[in-house]
């Protein structure tokens, strides 16, 4: 088995690649775990108990990293020394500028009206937004373009916490 400090792909055996094949990740994920369960270590003695809740718990946090595209992204620069940093680089191209004040004006005047039509739209464009961009961060990272791989990171979190916010307006005013 790989050790604790091997990456997430060698610790799956997937190739450190952006694509990752969800139903060979599920089943080196079931594979580890049932290795590495703690239930199967109920007799053990208390350190080997402690190194199966370690590794079921790396296990469980490599998953849900490669599971998640932002994330994975995310993990794979971190791989290479790139910190995205979106906490405190909010440095972003005019243009995505633009479209960022442009988005929240809509959301801000649908919400206003209460119009959910409105904001189920703006969630639609949000996500082929979001389904486009993912594309190219693909390209991005596998071509190993690290700075504009993080770029495009920093938006896609943008884009994927507007779009939550959207969705928490739709249930709030669905429930008003």
């Amino acid at each position: 088995m790989a050790s604790l400090t091997d990456s997430h792909f060698d610790l799956f055996d997937l190739p450190q690649t952006f694509a990752v094949d969800q139903q060979k990740l599920d089943d080196a994920y079931r594979t580890v775990q049932t290795q590495v369960h703690p239930d199967r270590f109920a007799a053990a003695g208390d350190a080997q108990k402690r190194v199966a809740m370690q590794w079921a718990t790396h296990a469980n946090e490599a998953y849900q990293t490669l599971r998640d595209p932002l994330k994975r992204a995310r993990y794979m620069l971190s791989l290479r020394g790139i910190d995205v940093d979106a906490e405190n680089n909010t440095a972003m191209e005019p243009a995505f500028l633009m479209q960022q004040m442009e988005w929240r004006e809509n959301i801000e005047d649908a919400a206003g009206a209460k119009n959910i039509g409105a904001l189920e739209a703006l969630l639609d464009e949000l996500r082929d937004e979001e389904r486009v961009r993912f594309t190219k961060l693909a390209a991005l990272v596998d071509s190993r373009s690290d700075q504009a791989a993080s770029e495009a990171v920093r938006q896609l979190m943008f884009i994927e916490r507007v779009a939550h916010e959207i969705g928490a307006q739709i249930e709030r005013l669905e429930h008003a």
